[in-house]
């Protein structure tokens, strides 16, 4: 059934409601998946949950080109939408398609080859680094599915269907209660072995396999929600033209992708000072804020496509309301979701590990982003404005400061000059997170105006 509404015309609350809980629905079973990986892991050996978060930044940055050229694709395509151009929005789709592919082998060859090297700056060596390994190199060689995932699903958020990507999120999650430990633990009928027992690989191809059936339900949806509508094979050849528009927009999302996955090896870096137990608590508290976020970041698509939209039609005013909604929403959807976190803390984090040290860190870590919570509510939904108005270059800016250089100055005064220890990364994540933030805020607000202004100059003058 194809979705209904009336993004340029229904009521601001009402739309990002809509749009917002199926999304935050999917990414909480999204991250519940990863729950489940976590969990999994951990009954392995401490080596290998420890191994999953080292591998954390690897994963992004196969999301990057995914993630980056959706996000750039999702507001061409709304934009086009709102103005009318639904041929163009459907070659949007297909030319986004291409140059994912283009853009996953260009970066998944150099970081399958360059794996080991990664892994030993992080500080891995022996079983860490062959659990470490075993799990990304297959996470890696599955990328292609990974990455087509989100490129498909920008052409259905463009138009107001956020409810197929939480289907196939909810169907991945169930799937993967099963298919870890049957990959993990191998299946054996008598003497005879079905499959043989892969450990952390058998994590890693679980998901590669559901990733795999999520991309034939969202193409599938895709061909009923007319996405690819009149487009023929010969419209996904390469062409300059649009991949120049969805590289123009896209590329800085992308980056701002791959400055998280930076973001996290500088994080990991300094949290491997204080050993392996510093990592595998960072690992499991960071899987529990993760969920805490999910809904908002159902905020941040609902967000996005209304802006685009809205944006392609000239309709500033309603960007704006938009903008001021969703920050409202945001904050209240903040206290009601991180209260619990505060007060369940600690069992929680047992539910992964039950090494006291381990539990010990991670409540540290929770508590104090009780604090940075809000900032990161603040810079997706500035990101959506910047994406929506068609001015995103900024995003990646903010993001080089925030995970990169603020970080490299703040950790190591807080951590050693200060003397905080492993807290000193948990307070430093407030400082770089706020600054960010609050620039964000603003400069999020300009573009607001001066989409306005635009608008105004293209309305002929009256006689």
């Amino acid at each position: 059934m194809a979705v209904s509404y009336q993004i340029t015309r229904d009521p601001i609350p009402r739309l990002l409601t809509r749009l917002a809980l199926p999304a935050s629905i999917g990414f909480f079973f999204n991250t519940m998946f990863n729950v489940i990986d976590t969990y999994w892991g951990g009954q392995i050996s401490a080596d290998a949950l420890a191994a999953l978060s080292l591998s954390f930044p690897v994963y992004i940055v196969i999301l990057a080109a995914g993630t980056g050229i959706g996000s750039g694709t999702n507001a061409l395509i709304a934009n086009a939408i709102g103005s009318g151009r639904s041929e163009r929005a459907a070659r949007y789709q297909a030319q986004a398609v291409s140059l994912s592919l283009i853009v996953v082998f260009a970066v998944g060859i150099p970081l399958y080859l360059t794996l080991p090297a990664i892994f030993r700056f992080l500080n891995a060596e022996g079983e860490l680094l062959e659990s470490a390994l075993r799990y990304a190199r297959v996470l890696v060689a599955g990328s292609p599915i990974l990455v087509l995932n989100n490129v498909v699903n920008a052409g259905l958020t463009a138009r107001g269907d956020t409810r197929s990507f939480r289907n196939f999120l909810i169907l991945g999650f169930l799937l993967n209660i099963g298919l870890d430990p049957l990959f993990m633990f191998g299946v054996s009928i008598g003497d005879v072995r079905i499959i043989p027992p892969m450990g952390e690989a058998g994590i890693a191809l679980a998901t590669v396999v559901i990733q795999g059936v999520g991309l034939v339900y969202l193409i599938n949806r895709s061909r009923i929600e007319r996405t690819f509508e009149a487009c023929t094979p010969r419209q996904f050849i390469p062409n300059r033209e649009f991949f120049r528009e969805i590289g123009g927009q896209g590329f800085p999302s992308a980056m701002n992708m791959m400055t998280m996955a930076v973001g996290t090896f500088v994080i990991t870096f300094f949290i491997s000072r204080y050993g392996r137990d510093a990592v595998a608590a960072y690992g499991a508290a960071i899987r529990i804020e993760q969920i805490a976020l999910v809904p908002t970041i159902g905020l941040n698509i609902a967000l996005a496509t209304i802006v685009g939209q809205n944006n392609g039609a000239g309709l500033i005013d309603r960007v704006e309301q938009g903008y001021r909604t969703s920050l409202l929403m945001g904050a209240g959807v903040m206290v009601v979701v991180y209260t619990p976190v505060l007060i369940f803390a600690r069992p929680l984090l047992s539910i992964f590990t039950e090494n006291p040290d381990v539990i010990r860190i991670g409540l540290a870590y929770l508590y104090i982003e009780a604090i940075t919570f809000y900032s990161y509510v603040v810079m997706n939904q500035a990101n959506s404005i910047m994406q929506g108005v068609k001015r995103p270059g900024m995003i990646l800016w903010i993001a080089i400061y925030r995970q990169i250089a603020a970080p490299f100055v703040v950790f190591p005064l807080l951590t050693e000059v200060v003397g905080l220890g492993v807290n000193g990364v948990w307070w430093g994540l407030a400082v770089a997170n706020w600054s960010a933030a609050i620039f964000s805020l603003w400069y999020a607000r300009g573009c607001v105006r001066r989409a306005r202004e635009r608008v105004r100059s293209a309305k002929p003058n009256p006689a």
